[in-house]
Parts: C-alpha cells; sequence; structure tokens
C-alpha cells in the first residue's frame, strides 16, 4: 500500500507531480480504503440528501455538448421558458412533499444564439435569462419557502451577486479541464461555455463573492485519469483560496440516444470508484463528495465505500431532466442502502451545514431568516414541522437495526459511571442522530430508572409574575413590555401587593405549596421591592414557600441597595425566600448572550450570584433555555457550568431544560432564529444532561407548557424523572406564543405520569413529601379566580410609596 498522506498539495510542482503518480499507481482497493477513513473522519456516520423540486427553466442553450439532452432548440408552439405559474405550480408540489430545495436549471444564455430566447424575454419583461431567473428564485423563495440553489451556467460577477440575494448557494460543474475536449471530435466542440478557463473564472468570482458553491468533474467524456486529477487539484486551489466550494460532484457519462456520443462506452463502476476516492483524498475529510445515485443504478450503494457523505438532491416529486432516463431511487431505499453501510441518512438543505453555521458571510442578510427557519442546530434541515410550543404531531420514535458506534457506547458507559465528560464528549453525545441517540436516550431512560426508580415527581405551585414591565430588551422575551408598550401580548402591569396577597391565599386553598414569583427588571424597582414582596406573602400564608427572584433580579436589587450581593440575599432568605428559580441563563456562554441578551448578566455574573445563593444557604433550579442561535458546543459549555458549580456547592436541586419558543419571540420575529429546537435535539437536551450531571444533579424536569403531554411523554423515556409545577397561572410561554396552556391540575399531571407506567408523586419545592390532606386539597380544587392586572404606577406614586414603607420602619 502507498502511503499518500505526507504529500502537501499546491506547494511546487514536484509534489503535486509526485502526488499524481502515486495516485496513478495505488492499488484502487487501497485508495478505497483510504479514503473511506477520511469520510468518516470528517463525517462520521452521516450520509446527507437533499429533498428537492428541479425547476427547468428554459431547455434552450447556446452550447451544444454532445452528451446532452437537457437542450433543446426551440419547438414551434412552446414557451422557451417556463412561466411563474408553472414555476410555482412545480414548487408548489415540492413543498407539499416536505421538499427544502428548489434547483433551478438552464442553459447558458440561450438569448445570445435564438431569437425566440429574446423575444419572449422582453415579453417576460426582462433582457437576460439570468434576470428572469433571478425574478423566479425570489418568487418561490417568498411563496413557497423552498430554497433555490441555482446552476445557471459561466456568470460574471455581477451576474453572480445578483443570484446571490435570491439563492441559498450556485453551482457549475468544471466537468473538465482538459482543452482537448474542444477539438473537433471533442465533447465539448462548439460550447463556448465549456472552455475551462472560463469556467474556473466563474468558480473564482464565487468565491470572492462568498457564494456557496457546488463543483465537480464530469468523467467518461474523453478526458484521461491525469486530466481528472488535475480538474480536481484545480477545483481545489480555489477552494484553498476562498474555502466556498460546498461540494464537489462526481458524476459519471451516460450515454444517450440522439447525442452525438450516444455510441460512446460510459465509465464503469470501478472507474466511477476510483475517480471518487481521488476526489476525498485530494478534498481531504471535511469536503462533501456527492456521486449520483441514480446514475449508477442498482450499483448505487457501492459509491458509499469509495468516500461519497452525499446522494445529492434526491426529488420525490420532478424527475432529473439532466438524465431522465435515470429515476432517482426511492427515499426509503437510499435510507436502507445507507443503512447497510452503517450510516445514517441526514435531510439536509441546499446550502451545506458549515455555511448554514456562519451565515453571516456567506448568505445576504434577506436569505438567513429563510435558512434558519428550515434549519437545526448543526446546519442541517430540520426533520418535520414541530416546534415548542405548537400542538404538531411530535415526530415518531426512531426505528433503526443499527447499532451504536463504538464510541457512543463508551461515552455513555462512562457517564453512567459518573466520569464526568469534557466539552467534545459531550458535543458528540448532543450531535448523535438515529441509533446514537436512541442508545442515548435509553441509556438516560437507564440511569434515571437506577437514580430515582420509577416514582416521577411534581409540585403545585403558582407562577406570580408580579410586573411585566422591564428596562431590558431580551430579543427572546415577548413577555416584558415597556411602560407604556402594549405591542405584541397585553398591556403592561404592575401588580399591588393586594393581588400578590390574593393570589397567594388562592394558591394555598387550592393545594399549592409554592408561589414562584419572577417578573421583569422594572426600572423603578429596588432591593426594598423585592424584600416586600416576601414579607407580603409570608405576613399572609406563613406555610407558603416562597421561590423567587432571578439572578437578574438579585443583582438589580442589591445594586439599587448598594449592597454586595450575598449580603441582600441574606436579607430576602431573613424576610422569608426559600429557593431561587435558575432562570436568566439563558445559555452561558457570552458568545450566544451578545446575541441574545447583551445587556443582561454575563456567564460570570450569573454563576456568582447563584453561588452566593448556595452560599448563604439557599438552593437553586438550573435551567438552560435552547433552540434559537446557539450549537450543541454552546449546550456543552452550559452543562459544565452547571456541572463544576454543583460540584463546588451542591446548591441546585434540578435540572430544567426550556426549549425556545418562538412564536412571538422579538428575535423570531425579526428573522434571526431557529425555530427553536427539533423535537430530536430536545430529546438530546433531556438524556444528555442526565448523563452529563449524573450523579451530582439526580432531578431532570421537564416543561410540560412547552412540550405538551406528548413530548413529556416522550421525554419521560429520556432521562426525565419530574414534571415540574402545575403552575395555575403561566404567562411567559403563553406570551411567547404556546399553545399548552396555563396550568396542569394535579389529576391531570398524574394521569399523564401513569399513561407511561410510573408513579405520580406530589411533592415540594425541596423534593420533600406533602401531607395526604394537602394533596387532596389541590385534586379537589376549584376553578381560578379572574386575574387582576395593576396598571403600571407613575413613577412619583412609587417613590411616595417607598419614603412613607421607609418612615413606618424607622
Amino acid at each position: 500500500m502507498i502511503s499518500l498522506n505526507n504529500v502537501v498539495l499546491g506547494v511546487n510542482e514536484k509534489a503535486d507531480n509526485a502526488f499524481r503518480a502515486a495516485l496513478l499507481k495505488a492499488d484502487p482497493g487501497s485508495l478505497l480504503t483510504q479514503a473511506a477513513a477520511l469520510r468518516d473522519r470528517g463525517h462520521g456516520r452521516i450520509q446527507t440528501w437533499s429533498p428537492k423540486v428541479f425547476i427547468p427553466l428554459t431547455h434552450l442553450c447556446r452550447n451544444v455538448c454532445h452528451y446532452c439532452t437537457f437542450t433543446q432548440p426551440p419547438r414551434r408552439g412552446e414557451s422557451a421558458y417556463l412561466s411563474p405559474e408553472k414555476i410555482l405550480a412545480i414548487a408548489r408540489a415540492g413543498q407539499r412533499a416536505g421538499c427544502t430545495e428548489a434547483l433551478f436549471t438552464l442553459g447558458d444564455k440561450p438569448e445570445l444564439r435564438f431569437s425566440q430566447a429574446r423575444d419572449e424575454l422582453a415579453k417576460l419583461g426582462h433582457d437576460t435569462t439570468l434576470s428572469y431567473l433571478a425574478e423566479m428564485c425570489e418568487l418561490v423563495l417568498h411563496e413557497t419557502g423552498l430554497l433555490p440553489h441555482v446552476n445557471a451556467g459561466v456568470m460574471d460577477a455581477s451576474d453572480i451577486a445578483a443570484l446571490r440575494r435570491v439563492s441559498v448557494s450556485q453551482g457549475l460543474m468544471l466537468e473538465s479541464l482538459s482543452d482537448r475536449l474542444h477539438q473537433r471530435g471533442g465533447a465539448h466542440y462548439g460550447s463556448p461555455d465549456k472552455i475551462p478557463a472560463v469556467r474556473l473564472e466563474t468558480i473564482r468570482q464565487a468565491g470572492e463573492l462568498a457564494v456557496p458553491f457546488t463543483s465537480g468533474i464530469l468523467i467518461g467524456i474523453g478526458e484521461t485519469r491525469e486530466e481528472r486529477i488535475d480538474s480536481l487539484l484545480a477545483l481545489r486551489a480555489l477552494h484553498s483560496q476562498y474555502g466556498h466550494i460546498q461540494e464537489i460532484i462526481v458524476q459519471n457519462f451516460r450515454a444517450k440516444p440522439d447525442t452525438v456520443m450516444a455510441g460512446s462506452s460510459e465509465p464503469d463502476l470501478d472507474d466511477l470508484l476510483w475517480t471518487i476516492a481521488v476526489a476525498r483524498i485530494i478534498f481531504g475529510p471535511e469536503m462533501n463528495i456527492q456521486a449520483p445515485p441514480n446514475l449508477s443504478a442498482d450499483a448505487f450503494p457501492a459509491l458509499i465505500s469509495a468516500g461519497i457523505n452525499d446522494w445529492g438532491g434526491v426529488s420525490p416529486v420532478t424527475p432529473d431532466h439532466v438524465n431522465p432516463e435515470a429515476p432517482w431511487p426511492e427515499v426509503e431505499r437510499l435510507r436502507q442502502a445507507t443503512a447497510a453501510h452503517g450510516k445514517f441518512l441526514t435531510k439536509r438543505l441546499p446550502v451545506y451545514p458549515a455555511y448554514v453555521l456562519k451565515n453571516a458571510r456567506w448568505q445576504d442578510a434577506a436569505i438567513v431568516p429563510h435558512i434558519l427557519h428550515l434549519s437545526d442546530a448543526l446546519g442541517f434541515s430540520r426533520e418535520n414541522e414541530w416546534a415548542p410550543g405548537t400542538v404538531t404531531p411530535i415526530p415518531a420514535p426512531v426505528v433503526t437495526s443499527l447499532a451504536p458506534d463504538n464510541r457512543i457506547e463508551s461515552l455513555v458507559t462512562r457517564a453512567m459511571e459518573g466520569h464526568g465528560l469534557n466539552e467534545d464528549e459531550i458535543v458528540t453525545l448532543f450531535s448523535a442522530r438515529d441509533a446514537d441517540m436512541t442508545r442515548i436516550c435509553a441509556a438516560a431512560d437507564e440511569l434515571r430508572q437506577h437514580v430515582n426508580g420509577d416514582t416521577v415527581t411534581y409540585i403545585v405551585n403558582r407562577n406570580i409574575n408580579y410586573t411585566n414591565i422591564c428596562a431590558y430588551k431580551c430579543g427572546f422575551c415577548a413577555f416584558s413590555k415597556g411602560n407604556t408598550d402594549e405591542a405584541l401580548r397585553g398591556a403592561p402591569y404592575d401588580l399591588d401587593h393586594a393581588e400578590v396577597v390574593r393570589r397567594t391565599h388562592e394558591a394555598w386553598a387550592r393545594g399549592a405549596t409554592e408561589v414562584c414569583m419572577q417578573g421583569g427588571i422594572h426600572p423603578h424597582y429596588t432591593g426594598e421591592t423585592y424584600l416586600s414582596l416576601c414579607r407580603a406573602v409570608k405576613d399572609a400564608v406563613p406555610g407558603m414557600h416562597i421561590h423567587a427572584f432571578s439572578p437578574l433580579e438579585v443583582a438589580h436589587g442589591a445594586a439599587s441597595l448598594g449592597l454586595p450581593e450575598k449580603t441582600f440575599l441574606a436579607m430576602l432568605k431573613a424576610e422569608g425566600l426559600g429557593t431561587l428559580p435558575g432562570t436568566a441563563a439563558e445559555i452561558l456562554d457570552d458568545e450566544v448572550r451578545a446575541i441574545l441578551c447583551s445587556d443582561k448578566l454575563t456567564t460570570d455574573e450569573w454563576l456568582e450570584v447563584i453561588g452566593a445563593a448556595h452560599s448563604v444557604g439557599l438552593k437553586t433550579t438550573a435551567t438552560i433555555m435552547f433552540g434559537h442561535v446557539d450549537t450543541p458546543r454552546h449546550w456543552a459549555r452550559h452543562l459544565l457550568h452547571i456541572r463544576t458549580l454543583q460540584e463546588k456547592t451542591g446548591g441546585f436541586t434540578e435540572f430544567v431544560p426550556l426549549p425556545f419558543v418562538h412564536m412571538e419571540a422579538p428575535i423570531a420575529l425579526k428573522g434571526r432564529t431557529r425555530r427553536g429546537p427539533t423535537f430530536r435535539e430536545v430529546l438530546l437536551m433531556h438524556a444528555v444532561a442526565r448523563l452529563a450531571l449524573h450523579p451530582v444533579l439526580t432531578n431532570i424536569q421537564t416543561s410540560w407548557c412547552k412540550l405538551g403531554p406528548d413530548g413529556v411523554r416522550a421525554v419521560l423515556r429520556a432521562g426525565v424523572n419530574d414534571l415540574g409545577g402545575t403552575l395555575m397561572n403561566e404567562s411567559i410561554s403563553r406570551a411567547a406564543g404556546t399553545q399548552h396552556g396555563q396550568e396542569m391540575p394535579p389529576a391531570a399531571m398524574q394521569a399523564l405520569i401513569r399513561s407511561e407506567g410510573r408513579i405520580p408523586k406530589q411533592r415540594n419545592t425541596l423534593y420533600e413529601s406533602v401531607s395526604a390532606e394537602t394533596h387532596e386539597r389541590g385534586l379537589a380544587a376549584g376553578a381560578l379566580m379572574p386575574l387582576v392586572l395593576t396598571p403600571p404606577k407613575r413613577p412619583r406614586d412609587m417613590r411616595r410609596q417607598y419614603t412613607l414603607h421607609l418612615k413606618t420602619e424607622s
């Protein structure tokens, strides 16, 4: 076996020649082995495909490639271009079938050759085919949400830039670097747009304009293997300079009737596999290498062995108009063939994940919201339409015949044994799919059963959000208002103590053992405001546990009184505060916080407040709000922060994943976030938290108001042992758009738990049992009285009230 690992490309001609010689002389089997190993290093078990519709804008072309049946001359009585109506009909059929890509394919600049093309373009209001293409891309994007990918032929910089504004990616096959193919008798004779230098210049300009780009080679049209290598090296040089080539296609020539090359020999499977392997070795582990499955008939599964990681676009709606004789394999057949090679078939968008995750560089700002709407946290396509807070059915459980990866099994075993995982290892778990994800969820459930048994706890409590007026402008929050801002949901309010006390009395009568009190950061609140809220509740119902005040509220209250946070926390505790909600955490990573909540506490500040609470004997919860602009690496860092502090203080009672509800969130309405986590990500968040926090934090809670009953049942099988509170008045998720209600009464909570074969148990805030009398009071509770939302106090009234209170205290 000849090793190619130490050959450095692009440094000098001698090295490149040595590389070519090594490839040409190497044993084909060893090349395939090396290529497959490189692919696995870069892409693991994921084999992607893009669900697409094929939109042939026009079959006219000024070139006369000798193998092509896509291009056709003008025909009497037939339109040269698809009309907007026909284009939309194709796109909408794809939308109904679950496609995410609209592949626009067309001939090169037919208006330069055919008067019919010029005449029809004029009637359509355009001078060029590319101008009409741009209009149709925009139409499809805005009417259907499908993401346009354009194969528009040779273009100049202005054309590329115009299409960049209305498409997510573009493509142009180099086909071959061989100038011989342009000589008489060659495949490209008479085709000015197939001159290699011209095509390379288009690809180069796309790099300068930061366009995610598809290219590749067509094999079997008269080129030599040396020329294939040269073609791939030329593309690699451009990619090394600009980083814009998102995939390399190795396409095998298919002889077609009624073409000049109808009698030409086609490359056999071994030749195709050799070329794919060479492409993988040249481009390395990270590049996406594709070979169309429909062009290899029943032999297509073998392509995986040569190092591809992508099947390309496959349409459930339209034929392959370039190769109409070769139908695409059905998706289920693709899935089975992929699984037979130990891979997971995974949907992607027409723009690949690396370019999705760095969209600010690679996309026009107007395109980004459309991409985020369809993408998951890793940049792949969302699996389905489900999103947190919606009543869309959750996806069916993954059924797989594959075994989990050995690395996943090793990480799961270590976590279950109580060994902490590092950041990269947690990211690996969060990135799992298919059999790997199933194993992680099963392990989390096994660990839950071992630690918590089959008991699932819940608490009867009441949320009291005493004001929705907030000086902060967190991008995700649809709850907070300015003093006079009635945008989004409802008017601003600021509850007086009488209403807080009334709700507390009512909660106690309905079996509650806790009031959870949080609100916006009212600009006129001081630390005394929070102290007085505790006094009001404790004076009214001494037995009620006060679970209140986010770390941000604590920091605000302490600063307003000029006190250290630890001192202020001790004062709150003395007035009856029992525990703190570990909210306002969002994602404990300042890269994310700079986007979501730049004026809020930093990661270190949040941890300092929580640590101070633990130090004065106040337990807290820990939360994560995920599925917006974050990635699995941010989630891993968050979990590690929680674990590290828990190991130090032991002050966390539970960990609560809070899926981002996007419908009314301001930052989502601006198109700057995803649509919350996918259901796969929700399952993994609960399961990985169970594993990564074991054994230091043993209660994993879920949010029923974000997931709904079916979602709760699913996460109960993924490590969850607690359903949180009955809530009575859930305001924050409801403001964001959730459709799962404000209260889950104890009877409904217990029925939901029993439906999974678990044992329900009412608890208090500190996970202690409640009395039988308290439990029965909750089961017998009547309807809630209407809420009173006290209008905001004028600033001078608040100052007068505070002054009177100080006089009374003195």
